[in-house]
């Protein structure tokens, strides 16, 4: 599946993968969040033991009625105040996607899965 972006001069596909990534990358760079969860353990459990970093891990991407919903499951650091990181990942995204796409995203839904202590 892909998310159609109409232009003056056509139509543009993105695939959902890459709005995933850009949104899982701006999410990263945030302060306070220690990396993505996600309900998929057996495929991310063997993506982490070969070290390949998934910026899709924890990023739904949801159309509805020419909406489109971003879901972010995200694990935060000890510490932080989690209202002030769940609303700087929502900031970025949203940003993000509208310089890189010119993507104009309706919402941004953060599910804090976990807190996570990090030794210094």
């Amino acid at each position: 599946m892909s998310i159609k972006i109409k232009t003056q001069l056509g139509v543009i596909d993105v695939a959902r993968e890459v709005v995933a990534v850009i949104a899982g990358g701006a999410a990263i760079d945030c302060y306070g969040i220690v990396g993505m969860a996600s309900q998929k353990q057996l495929k991310d459990g063997l993506t982490e033991l070969l070290g390949k970093e998934n910026f899709t891990r924890g990023v739904v991407i949801r159309e509805e009625d020419d909406e489109i919903h971003i879901d972010m499951y995200i694990i935060v650091s000890y510490g932080t105040k989690i209202s002030e990181v769940a609303h700087n990942v929502q900031t970025k995204v949203k940003y993000q996607l509208e310089q890189m796409l010119g993507l104009t995203v309706d919402s941004v839904n953060i599910f804090v899965q976990g807190v996570k202590v990090i030794n210094p």
